[in-house]
């Protein structure tokens, strides 16, 4: 309860703080390509509850849902400093303050991906999903999907404030050197030499 209520005052007061911050994206936004400020898109939350997580739209409308590179010129000229920023994800604030997602805990799934997860891929489904989490300091896109679901579920298994507050802090040493926790195999070794 604590650790839930302390959180929400967190994300309540880093919301405020951000506002004028989230003001002059979204009129970025609209002055760079014709569309919405935000890109919602359902997702899989605790216990495979869908619900829409809101992000900063960072590609032009009709872009399309496949895969895309960096270099992919759906992307709006924006969208390439917000995604490389991280401040496309700042909308998911509002997220949190709703009670969907939780700052740390695993990425928030696909719905049809999460249809057809295995049972030890479900373990990471109970838990709501977060804004950041083991799989974003410990490699992000550069580890495989075996990899991120080992470290979520890693993380449902252990998690506990002291773990919250060790990813939190790493996530911000992330945000500015650029650099995530990888060692060997995309495997954190900072962080093995220490919990494993």
């Amino acid at each position: 309860m604590i650790r839930g209520s302390l959180e929400y005052l967190v994300v309540l007061f880093l919301s405020i703080l951000c506002a004028p911050l989230m003001a002059v994206i979204a009129i970025a936004i609209k002055l760079d390509s014709p569309g919405p400020v935000f890109f919602i898109q359902p997702r899989a939350g605790k216990n495979g509850r869908i619900f829409n997580m809101i992000k900063f739209r960072s590609m032009r409308v009709h872009s399309g849902k496949e895969l895309i590179q960096e270099s992919d010129k759906r992307i709006s000229r924006w969208g390439h400093f917000l995604r490389k920023s991280s401040l496309d994800e700042i909308p998911q604030f509002f997220n949190i303050l709703k009670g969907e997602m939780r700052v740390i805990g695993p990425r928030a799934a696909l719905p049809e991906q999460a249809q057809h997860y295995s049972a030890f891929q479900r373990k990471r489904l109970t838990v709501k999903p977060g804004l950041t989490g083991m799989v974003a300091v410990c490699g992000g896109h550069l580890l495989t999907w075996p990899q991120r679901i080992r470290w979520d579920v890693w993380y449902v298994r252990h998690q506990s404030f002291w773990l919250d507050l060790w990813i939190a802090w790493k996530t911000v040493l992330l945000l500015i050197t650029g650099r995530p926790l990888v060692g060997k195999n995309g495997i954190s070794e900072e962080f093995t030499k220490k919990h494993a």
